[in-house]
């Protein structure tokens, strides 16, 4: 059997050894509280990380905690985070979900996500306005180490080229489907992540991929059709 054609749990481990040996190591300890990860979270959805940034500090400087940016005018705090795409839909999702959290807990906290089962936290994450799985899984992972696995753009379209899913597995099915053939340790999780993410980014773009770079290509089903693209011609 050639390497490419292996099993696609077998080939995620391969990805993983590989990638581990491709890219450094990483710990698992939490860059921003759980509402700011949250919130940033939200505001990076089709945009990139200076921005996102920008916008975050910018809401902050104007409005001062998130009782202020609860409090806001819908408007000016659109107008906040213009930076972002899409300010005038992310700016009532963003009070909502902060109303949302106040009423649960008597204050705008999240802390108690780390005492509840992974399923629980998931499934009231998501029922959040403008949370997604992606979102959900970046907060219960990088804040509150648990087994789960976030698939962002980069994620989902390695997995897909290399054949570790399939080619019509949706963005949120990805989730558990990976997840299931992974380690159940967060740090392992974690560095999975991390560099899928590294290799889409610098690797494995979405136009013109470096395959001749590549340290999966004996497994990627893309790079063997490349290659035989190459061969007929």
């Amino acid at each position: 059997m050639d390497a490419h054609q292996l099993p696609a749990a077998e080939k995620t481990q391969q990805t993983h050894e590989l990638l581990n040996q491709a890219y450094k190591r990483l710990t698992l300890d939490s860059r921003r509280t759980p509402m700011h990860e949250l919130v940033s979270t939200m505001l990076s959805h089709r945009t990139n990380h200076a921005d996102e940034v920008k916008a975050y500090n910018t809401m902050l400087e104007r409005f001062g905690d998130w009782e202020g940016v609860m409090q806001a005018d819908e408007n000016e705090l659109a107008d906040a985070i213009q930076t972002t795409r899409y300010p005038g839909q992310k700016a009532p999702q963003i009070q909502q979900t902060l109303r949302r959290i106040q009423e649960k807990q008597g204050e705008i906290n999240i802390d108690f996500l780390k005492d509840i089962p992974v399923e629980e936290a998931m499934e009231w994450l998501t029922s959040l306005p403008g949370v997604g799985l992606k979102t959900a899984t970046l907060l219960l992972l990088f804040n509150f180490k648990k087994p789960v696995l976030p698939v962002d753009t980069h994620v989902f379209r390695v997995s897909q080229r290399v054949g570790l899913i399939g080619a019509s597995v949706t963005a949120n099915k990805a989730h558990a489907l990976l997840l299931s053939m992974l380690p159940k340790d967060p740090v392992e999780l974690f560095n999975f992540h991390k560099h899928l993410f590294w290799h889409g980014q610098r690797v494995c773009t979405f136009y013109s991929p470096k395959c001749e770079e590549c340290v999966l290509q004996h497994i990627c089903n893309y790079y063997q059709g490349v290659r035989l693209k190459k061969i007929d011609t």
